[in-house]
């Protein structure tokens, strides 16, 4: 029995160490694949249903959905965001300064350049600190922290796995996808986002992972939450085509408000990077708690905005007060450095701007009066996919979140213009690759460096190899016995060599030569191969696996280029 038990340890042993890793190291979809995947999202989802939970705990203390202190200083819940501030602080400094980035910004870079693989210790700080600034009414989103906490819980358990760093990519943008899903209850538009927001590339054997992984996290959310729509309640009517051409001209507005918007927020953030952390939080919460003061409903993520703007008969002044009390917010909040995410906030005031253009069309126009919730959602829509450049992902978030296909087509009729203006006519670019140049992180990469990085190297590498100890009179008869085969010298210094037989043309003799050859750990991707041989151009390189004595294989420059040529890279 216990032979049987030993060795059935030693198959699966075997199986996750080779069989799994080949399979892995392939730029193909699998089974194992998606299952791993599944298993990560399952992870991932269980933070976030977890950082849910408490953040719904903290804000049946400190909401101001049930409350109004408009106008009252003695209500505790005005120095909320001072507090918040504060112990955002304190979560800094007691953790690691080499781990304080973090957000959407820095999880893209991470995907971008090192595989989606993101520090551990970096996660309890975007935990407490996201927690903490959602629950004292900062004017931030949810998603930030999901996205983050969902990379890190995938992209961990990943590595301590040792898959494949191509297959890591793969395992954090699944966690990314299902800590969206659970947070949102949104699984195609977390899909979505991941490929037109974070991997801005789509690859067919991306698409079942991370698919898997979204319906993963939005079961989880509707396990404990229920099957919730967010915005289901909002009133949508079909609008007729005789406004379309008033939609064309609420377009061009939103367009010029988002440009504005992006502007404004980045040069906030580039002014804030020069100031010490503890000025930049106590300003950010005394913004806010100047805003929230006077004007409540526009603290938060997003979700007293939109309460108001569609409600029955909202006042034209009190909506533009509103407006631009949340813009302030949501400017001081994120580009002081709070952190959270910014589509809760891009949603309050597209929902604000939508229904201030309803009301005033309808002031001219009384036929558009029915259309305000409509106009609210086309605002949100056209404000997330203009300031993230993600126009699909935005589309199709608002129409999960309103369970309702009736926005489709004005969305989008509106979305469209709105997007050229900006992009166009004042050059307005994704707020998170502005963020990631002004905080100096890097997510330029080669097109042929892009491509090596989707491809393991136990998929290419020559497992026909021989290692020999350093002798130099059994060399050329071990060389001449290999039979095609590499041959692997290991010298004196435990270092190894390549052994070849170079044929000298001038008197066509031939020549025994030995040179030293790098090794690489079997997790990496073609592109370490790529970066180590193309300095010369030739060469090989020798993989191992968990340790450099334990050789595994060989790959050559003519086995990659042969690899980049076949159109596969």
């Amino acid at each position: 029995m216990q032979l049987t038990i030993n060795s059935l340890i030693k198959q699966c042993q075997k199986y996750l160490n080779t069989d799994l890793k080949d399979k892995l190291s392939q730029a193909q979809i699998s089974v194992q694949l998606c299952g791993l995947a599944l298993a990560f999202a399952l992870v991932a989802s269980a933070v976030i249903i977890l950082f849910r939970l408490l953040l719904l705990g903290l804000n049946t203390f400190t909401q101001t959905q049930e409350w109004d202190f408009t106008g009252n200083f003695g209500d505790w819940r005005v120095l909320l965001p001072l507090l918040g501030a504060i112990l955002i602080w304190i979560v800094a400094v007691l953790g690691s300064k080499r781990y304080k980035r973090m957000g959407i910004a820095y999880v893209m870079h991470r995907m971008k350049l090192h595989y989606g693989k993101i520090p551990l210790q970096s996660a309890p700080g975007q935990f407490f600190q996201a927690l903490f600034a959602l629950a004292t009414n900062f004017s931030v989103g949810r998603e930030g922290p999901a996205i983050h906490l969902g990379a890190v819980s995938a992209s961990v358990m990943a590595e301590k796995f040792k898959l494949p760093d191509n297959s890591v990519r793969i395992m954090c943008a699944s966690g990314i996808a299902a800590g969206i899903a659970a947070i949102f209850n949104s699984p195609l538009a977390a899909v979505i986002f991941v490929f037109e927001v974070v991997l801005r590339e789509y690859k067919v054997h991306y698409f079942f992972p991370i698919m898997l992984s979204a319906i993963c996290g939005a079961l989880s959310s509707q396990l404990v939450f229920g099957n919730i729509h967010e915005y289901e309640q909002i009133g949508i009517n079909h609008i007729p085509l005789s406004q379309y051409p008033l939609l064309l001209v609420c377009g061009v507005t939103l367009g010029c408000i988002a440009a504005l918007f992006n502007h404004t927020l980045l040069r906030v953030t580039d002014k804030g990077q020069q100031w010490p952390l503890i000025y930049r939080l106590l300003l950010a919460g005394g913004i806010t708690t100047i805003i929230g003061i006077f004007l409540p409903q526009a603290l938060g993520s997003g979700d007293l905005a939109i309460t108001h703007a569609i409600s029955d008969n909202p006042s034209l002044l009190l909506l533009i007060g509103l407006l631009i009390g949340k813009i302030v917010a949501t400017i001081g909040a994120i580009g002081l450095g709070i952190p959270g995410g910014i589509i809760g906030p891009l949603f309050g005031i597209g929902a604000l701007i939508g229904a201030i253009l309803a009301v005033i069309s309808a002031f001219f126009f009384p036929s558009v009066t029915p259309y305000v919730g409509l106009y609210t959602i086309i605002g949100m829509t056209a404000m997330m996919g203009v300031c993230l450049s993600a126009p699909l992902a935005a589309l199709v978030a608002l129409l999960e979140l309103t369970n309702n296909a009736s926005i489709i087509l004005p969305s989008m009729f509106v979305t469209i213009p709105a997007f050229l203006i900006a992009h166009q006519a004042f050059h307005t670019k994704s707020l998170f690759y502005r963020q990631m140049d002004i905080m100096g992180l890097d997510y330029k990469i080669s097109s042929i460096k892009l491509g090596l990085q989707k491809k393991g190297v136990r998929a290419v590498m020559d497992k026909r190899f021989v290692i020999v100890k350093d002798n130099n009179e059994l060399l050329l008869e071990v060389l001449k016995r290999a039979e095609g085969r590499s041959v692997l010298v290991q010298n004196n210094l435990g270092e190894m060599e390549m052994l070849q037989l170079e044929l000298q043309f001038v008197d066509d003799m031939s020549t025994l030569t030995r040179h030293p050859i790098q090794g690489l750990a079997d997790t990496c991707t073609l592109k370490e191969v790529y970066e180590v041989l193309s300095r010369d151009r030739r060469g090989e390189v020798f993989i191992y696996q968990d340790s450099i004595d334990k050789v595994v294989g060989v790959i050559s420059w003519a086995m990659l280029q042969k690899e980049i040529n076949s159109g596969q890279i």
